[in-house]
Formats: C-alpha cells, sequence, structure tokens
C-alpha cells in the first residue's frame, strides 16, 4: 500500500543531499544566496491566472490580486476581523443602507486618486446582468445598488442592500480597480488590473508573474522594490530551489513531512502560524452508496486522522470538528469523530453493505485526487484506513485542471480539498446551502457535494440576516450541529500555514488566512 510513498519521499532527500554537494562543490557559503538584493522570489505550484479581483477564480489568483488591488476593508488580523484599508469609516445608515468613506491618500499605481466611481464601477460591473465574474450571483443578490453620493470624482459611496446582510463589512474586502485603464469591455488586458495596493503587476505568464513596487501605497513604498514569482510544478524541485538559494520564499507548497529535513540546511528558516483553511474529504451525496448518512458516517469512524497528522504533517496541523477553525468566533465544538472501527462496521451493515464471506469488499470506491505527490500520498494512506472496514478504496490522481474540473460537474466519488479562508460564518452558506449546488447556469459555486438540507438552508438564511454576533452565535452553532450529523463532507485538519524563506528575509509573516501580505513588509538583510 504504501511504497510508492515512501519512493517520493527518499527522492526528494537525495535531492536534497545532491545539492548540498554541488553547492559545496561551487564554493558557495552555505548561507548565502543566489537571489537579487532587490528582488523576493516566491514559488508558486500553480499559475495565476489574473490578478483581477473580479475574475480571482483560483488561491493563486487571489494572492496576486490582493498585492495588486485591495479592497475597501481588509481582513488579515489574527483575530479575522474586518478592518478599514481603503476606506477611511464606515457608517451604517439604517439597517440596509451603509456609507463608505475613502481615505484621502489612496491612490492607484499610476499616481491617479482612488475615487466613489473607481467603487461604484468595480461593483457594477459584477453585479451588472451581463456579468461574467465568478462573484455575479453572489453580489447581485446582496446589493441593490452601489451610488456615488458626491459624484464620481467624490470620496463617499453609497451601499444599498437588497436586506439586512451581516456580512456586509467582509464583502467589501473586495478589491477596487480603476475604471480609467479598463478596456472598453471593463476588462485588463492579460490580467493586469491596476489596483491601489503594495505593488504592480508587470508581466503574467504560464511560468511566471511579475510585481513592482507602487510607490504610491498609501502605507508607504513596500521595502522590497520587486517580486519575482515563478511557477514550479514540481514538489522536489521546489525544495531544490529553497535549499540551494534560488528562491527566498515558498508558503504552503511542500510536502510537510519533509520540513523538518529541509530546516536541517543553513539557508532557511521557519516561518510558522495557525490557519483558517479547512482540508477535508468530499463526499459526492448524490452518489448511490454514499447519500447514505450512514455510509458517511462509517467513513469518518473509520478514519484516523490523529494519525495523519502526526506521521505526514509533523505535527503542523489541528484536528478539525467542523468547517469553521478552533478559535474563531462562530466556532462550536461539535464533537470529535474518533477512529471506531467496530460501530463503523455495524453501520455499513445497516446500510446493506454486509461483509461478504472471502477477500471481497464491501463497498468500492473510487478517490480522485490532484496529482501533487504530498497529496496522493495522503489519500493512499486514508484509503489503507479504509479498508479495514471492507471498503476498497482506488486512488486516482490527475492533473490539477481535470480533477477540478470533474468535482464541479459532480464527477467523483471521494476527493479532497481545502476550502478558501473561512474569515465569516457565512462560508456556510457559501459551501452548504441548497441554492449553492453547481448547474449549467452556475458551475462555480462551492456547494460540491450537492448537499440539501432544509434545516440547514434555514439556518445559514437566518444567520446572514441577523447583524448582532451575539444572536449569530448560537445559529451558527446549531448550524454546525446539524453538518456533524449530515457529515456532507468530512471535516479533516487546519494545517498550519508554514513558510520557508531564506534567512536573509527578515520581517515575512505568515496570517490565518495564508494570504501574502508579508510580502508587502518583507526585506532582504545585506548579504555576508
Amino acid at each position: 500500500m504504501y511504497p510508492p510513498r515512501l519512493f517520493h519521499r527518499s527522492t526528494a532527500l537525495v535531492a536534497i543531499a545532491v545539492l548540498g554537494a554541488l553547492v559545496a562543490s561551487a564554493g558557495c557559503d552555505a548561507r548565502g544566496r543566489r537571489t537579487p538584493d532587490d528582488t523576493l522570489v516566491v514559488l508558486f505550484e500553480s499559475a495565476a491566472k489574473s490578478a483581477d479581483p473580479r475574475y480571482a477564480i483560483s488561491t493563486y489568483d487571489a494572492r496576486v490580486s490582493k498585492l495588486v488591488a485591495p479592497g475597501l476593508m481588509t481582513v488579515e488580523g489574527a483575530d479575522l476581523m474586518p478592518r478599514p484599508e481603503l476606506a477611511e469609516r464606515v457608517d451604517e445608515i439604517d439597517p440596509v443602507t451603509w456609507e463608505v468613506t475613502l481615505r484621502d491618500d489612496v491612490r492607484f499605481s499610476d499616481g491617479t486618486p482612488v475615487t466613489a466611481g473607481d467603487v461604484v464601477w468595480t461593483y457594477q460591473t459584477v453585479i451588472d446582468d451581463q456579468s461574467d465574474s465568478v462573484f455575479h450571483k453572489g453580489f447581485k443578490e446582496r446589493f441593490a445598488a452601489v451610488e456615488a453620493i458626491d459624484g464620481d470624482g467624490g470620496r463617499r459611496v453609497r451601499f444599498r442592500l437588497a436586506a439586512p446582510l451581516a456580512t456586509f463589512l467582509t464583502d467589501l474586502d473586495f478589491g477596487i480597480v480603476a475604471r480609467h485603464a479598463a478596456d472598453q469591455d471593463g476588462k485588463f488586458r492579460g490580467g493586469r488590473a491596476i489596483g491601489a495596493g503594495p505593488y504592480v503587476l508587470t508581466s503574467l505568464t504560464a511560468t511566471r508573474a511579475t510585481l513592482v513596487a507602487n510607490r504610491h501605497w498609501h502605507r508607504g513604498a513596500p521595502p522590497t522594490p520587486k517580486l519575482d514569482i515563478r511557477v514550479v510544478r514540481d514538489a522536489a524541485a521546489r525544495i531544490i530551489m529553497l535549499a540551494g538559494g534560488s528562491a527566498d520564499v515558498v508558503q504552503n507548497a511542500f510536502r510537510y513531512d519533509l520540513i523538518d529535513d529541509l530546516l536541517g540546511r543553513e539557508r532557511v528558516r521557519e516561518v510558522r502560524g495557525p490557519s483558517n483553511i479547512l482540508t477535508y474529504m468530499l463526499l459526492n451525496n448524490e452518489d448511490p452508496a454514499l447519500r447514505d448518512v450512514r455510509v458517511r458516517r462509517a467513513i469518518a469512524l473509520a478514519l484516523d486522522r490523529e494519525a495523519v497528522i502526526a506521521r505526514k504533517f509533523a505535527g503542523r496541523a489541528v484536528l478539525a470538528t467542523g468547517f469553521i477553525p478552533p478559535g474563531h468566533w462562530a466556532y462550536a465544538d461539535v464533537g470529535r469523530f474518533a477512529p471506531d472501527l467496530e460501530r463503523a462496521g455495524r453501520l455499513l451493515d445497516e446500510a446493506g453493505f454486509p461483509d461478504p464471506p472471502g477477500p471481497a469488499p464491501r463497498l468500492r470506491l473510487i478517490y480522485k485526487t490532484s496529482n501533487d505527490q504530498f497529496r496522493i500520498a495522503i489519500a493512499r494512506v486514508l484509503a489503507g484506513q479504509l479498508a479495514r472496514i471492507g471498503i476498497a478504496v482506488e486512488v486516482r490522481p490527475f492533473e490539477f485542471a481535470t480533477f477540478f474540473a470533474d468535482v464541479k460537474k459532480g464527477n467523483y466519488q471521494l476527493a479532497s480539498m481545502q476550502t478558501a479562508d473561512v474569515t465569516e460564518p457565512d462560508t456556510l452558506y457559501t459551501y452548504f446551502h441548497s441554492s449553492r449546488i453547481p448547474d449549467a447556469k452556475n458551475p462555480d459555486v462551492h456547494n460540491r457535494w450537492r448537499y440539501r438540507s432544509a434545516e440547514l438552508d434555514r439556518l445559514v438564511d437566518a444567520g446572514r440576516r441577523e447583524t448582532d454576533r451575539a444572536r449569530r452565535i448560537p445559529i451558527y452553532a446549531e448550524a454546525q450541529r446539524v453538518l456533524a450529523e449530515d457529515l456532507p463532507i468530512i471535516p479533516l485538519w487546519h494545517e498550519d500555514n508554514v513558510a520557508i524563506v531564506n534567512r536573509s528575509v527578515v520581517g515575512f509573516e505568515v496570517v490565518p488566512n495564508a494570504r501574502l501580505v508579508g510580502l508587502a513588509r518583507a526585506r532582504k538583510e545585506a548579504a555576508p
């Protein structure tokens, strides 16, 4: 069951050892670096396709767009509370009317001021009936109108909501882009959006993104003039580049079980913090076997998640009890499902999958995953655990685009993925409301396990209408209880945010939602 996993681990370790010999033979100082003094070289495992926040589909798009085009508010602190960014103040006029006043010192990267007209245009291009933005459906439901109070050149914007909305402040964490810099169709050539963030995107290809510091940034130009984001799809190659000094920063893009080996190299150090991102197992709730909650519960009871955290993550993860991470103000501890193979077997019996005589399994399932070797290794460990209760699982890795397309179409039985950052408990609406099941018209919505629950719909509808936090807490506690009972997905763990950086890089920090805002504060010390 496990030889392929062991082979890939040994291959990566050999690569590190070989690199050490190459560095030594070249006479390079073990703590030196090979990247320019004025540039941070950052490695991604997949390419960003756009820095335009309106079209940020992938995690990589989002990370780049936040550096280029921040929103009126931002959510990046350890407490996950929204704070003003481009906004100077936000005032509630009544439950469905809010007014936002822009800071008077915010400028786009071309030096032009950010105006109310730019804010209105950014939101309107998403709300418009002809919009092809992935955020269109959500914005159309939320906003009745967005208006410039003092004209397009002013600083005040009025938001009229379709209904009271508890998520409004976090909804303002949406990048604002420059209307005057867009094409006639409202797009930016090559996805190179113009925003008011710390960096300006100058080039974007399938293998690289180049950014330069925005000297007009209202917080002051970043200390590092350039960012060179390189796409390196092979995990072993990323390790080699880090250990060899040809990269400066890699965040959450390596095998966690090799981190301690990598940290044995003198050039690198670890920057680590908690995460509000969930790794979870998808279960297709329309599958003939998996639509039975007893089967889903049996799968959960067969998994020894703590063993996986210890073996594969070297302890750099926290056991998940649900979608919302521990420490979040809406978190409810709805109980932990510990491994219980005997009970899991009884549930399968009750569901009509008795243990047959001989070596035949009770049930056969296919587990799809990306072709990242670390994720394949984890999938194989989980498949081995399910074999203990008579479920034979075939792990099928795919290139990510193919894998993700199958997930969105519901063409899978089991799979594993990670969420975007879970900042607002309204995320439960996004991922579990029955109106969020993908179809031909809305293929990019998030209820990809096709879960339907009238009770859950009622709770998350109520949660997004209730603006008083104290009253929202019991609503979301009950929603988490429903999900723990129904198990439409199986929460696995919250992987720590881990960055491995060159020792010459100082000031870089990780944040719970894994954004790369730390790059705007990082700098390099002079080479020895």
